[in-house]
């Protein structure tokens, strides 16, 4: 045999053999293998990203709070697109995919990608990548609840007879950490690694409950960050609505920022309403307008339910992401 075609045979074959490596590579990622990846194993994996994918990374590591998954959504849009805004949120095993959720209950999960799918296509809002946070079940509330103002929260943690709230005498909120894991750390990875606007007008940040407690409280620690915040169901009633001693004092500037809340009327929503009234009313002291840079919806008959919040998301979407 020539030597000529010698070498074009092994030159096929070592091609199709990279090819073929390449494809168990991307396969192996858009299914969200179970397998724990190294942060090098996740680097090596980014020139690969294919279209329309979920991207799990099992124990993304931090150097300030415990390993905990991210799960990424691309649209089908990333490709052709130079670069996207970027929707952080919260209990990131629920907003994808139908599983057993923080409750123990079965629940089909937000849905998030396939209702930003129909607004995308339908040309509602621009095409934006999500990147979901998972929490660690047993820490959930330590990791959410809003570490401010100090003060107050160390009063009535220490004056509380509830003996679900007692547990934070042993141990601290540590929203904070959370919250500068997101900016220190996961953000850099994210910016360094896909194609995304990085600017605070593209940054966002969403949740329910507890979920969108500390996406007001990330908004208003970071508000060179994100720009905008998603708050559905807001779970203000710990310690008797602490937390919006804070919001009084720390709104981010209603010039740059957009802010939207509901909640329900029914089950734990219920008990909602009196307190987003003074979060309203904090709203429109800092010089926010209702239904331009900030809204609030009251949701007849809602509960406190993915199934709700699935219902509902497009409308902060559309909200957030309109010019």
């Amino acid at each position: 045999m020539p030597e000529t075609n010698f070498n074009k045979i092994l030159f096929n074959a070592i091609m199709q053999k990279i090819k073929f490596s390449i494809f168990l590579l991307v396969f192996s990622i858009s299914l969200a293998c179970t397998e724990n990846k190294e942060t090098a194993q996740v680097e090596a994996a980014e020139p690969n990203i294919i279209p329309a994918s979920y991207l799990l990374y099992k124990d993304f590591p931090s150097k300030i709070i415990a390993p905990r998954n991210i799960e990424i959504w691309l649209p089908e849009e990333y490709e052709q697109t130079a670069a996207l805004p970027v929707l952080y949120m919260f209990d990131g095993q629920n907003i994808f995919h139908g599983t057993k959720g923080w409750s123990g209950e079965y629940s089909r999960g937000w849905e998030v990608d396939e209702k930003l799918d129909s607004l995308i296509k339908t040309k509602k809002i621009p095409p934006i990548m999500v990147v979901g946070i998972f929490n660690v079940q047993e820490k959930r509330a330590v990791e959410y609840m809003p570490a401010k103002p100090g003060d107050l929260l160390s009063q009535r943690i220490e004056e509380t007879d509830n003996e679900w709230y007692r547990s934070f005498k042993n141990t601290p909120p540590e929203s904070d950490e959370q919250l500068k894991f997101i900016v220190e750390e996961l953000k850099p990875f994210i910016d360094g690694h896909f194609k995304t606007k990085k600017d605070r007008a593209n940054t966002f940040v969403g949740g329910s409950s507890m979920g969108g407690l500390i996406s007001l409280y990330a908004i208003c620690e970071y508000p060179d960050v994100f720009g905008g915040a998603a708050c559905l169901s807001t779970h203000w009633v710990p310690f008797d609505g602490y937390f919006l001693e804070y919001i009084k004092e720390n709104l981010p500037d209603p010039t740059t920022h957009k802010i939207y809340f509901d909640y329900g009327t029914e089950g734990l929503d219920g008990e909602y309403e009196p307190f987003q009234l003074i979060a309203d009313k904090a709203m429109q002291e800092r010089g926010f307008e209702k239904n331009n840079n900030w809204m609030t919806i009251k949701f007849e008959g809602a509960k406190h339910h993915e199934d709700d919040w699935r219902n509902r998301f497009h409308m902060p979407m559309t909200f957030l992401l309109q010019n």
